[in-house]
């Protein structure tokens, strides 16, 4: 094999690994916002979950107040019976006591089921506190891991990149330029095994012609067709297929 050749196929393989380093670095802050989301969701249904309790114990206090008060008004009615001497007004007077009691009796009814909702609430709050510590526990554990998978990325990348400055450094200018003009066009896929008479990255026929120059390796031959720079081993077949 050609010595440029063999040496545009290490770069090729160095930058294929450097954009695999970078591909993976660039999913792990997704990743750990993802977590911090779901931790933050968990403590938002915790905070709600609290303020639903108060409120319910808040509207239990208002309760409380209300019937308090038709208690005093039922007080100052009854304060009120004892003063006339009228039969009409000892009436009415006992007919709003009435309407207070009947009052209080519906209040009490109220009370009651804010008490119920207060304890489903506050079994909510058992376990949205649950979710949310079980979330914070998950998190810390895998950004954990996230942080410590961020920086062995690093350093293997910058180790890659050095290295690649090595490899690039050993390649012909000329080579090296039509490498690169090359991955920036196509992708990661710019230096190809000839296979059956066809070029590896387009999958076109070649010519007779470029099959015996690959064949020869003593030059760079690239595709008519895309560009790319070919190559040929003997374990190839230059033959197309039937």
């Amino acid at each position: 094999m050609l010595d440029t050749i063999e040496k545009l196929l290490i770069l090729q393989d160095r930058d294929r690994k450097i954009r695999r380093v970078k591909g993976e670095l660039a999913h792990i802050d997704p990743e750990r916002q993802t977590l911090k989301s779901r931790l933050s969701g968990a403590q938002t249904a915790l905070e709600t979950a609290k303020t639903q309790v108060r409120q319910l114990e808040s509207n239990r206090k208002d309760l409380e107040l209300e019937v308090e008060a038709k208690k005093q008004q039922i007080s100052r009615y009854a304060n009120q019976q004892l003063e006339t001497r009228k039969n009409e007004e000892y009436r009415a007077l006992s007919h709003e006591i009435e309407g207070c009691k009947a009052a209080i009796f519906k209040i009490e009814d109220q009370e009651i089921e804010l008490m119920e909702e207060g304890e489903t609430a506050q079994r909510e709050v058992i376990r949205a506190t649950h979710a949310t510590n079980e979330a914070r526990k998950l998190m810390e554990e895998q950004v954990a891991q996230l942080d410590a998978r961020e920086k062995s990325l690093q350093k293997e990348l910058a180790e890659l990149e050095v290295n690649r400055q090595e490899l690039a450094a050993a390649v012909d200018d000329t080579a090296r330029d039509r490498y690169d003009r090359l991955v920036r066009n196509k992708g990661e896929n710019v230096v190809v095994g000839v296979q059956h008479g066809v070029c590896g990255g387009c999958h076109m026929k070649l010519q007779p012609q470029l099959l015996v120059q690959c064949q020869a390796e003593k030059e760079l031959v690239t595709c008519s067709n895309c560009g790319r720079i070919l190559y040929y081993t003997r374990d190839m077949d230059l033959i197309a297929a039937e």
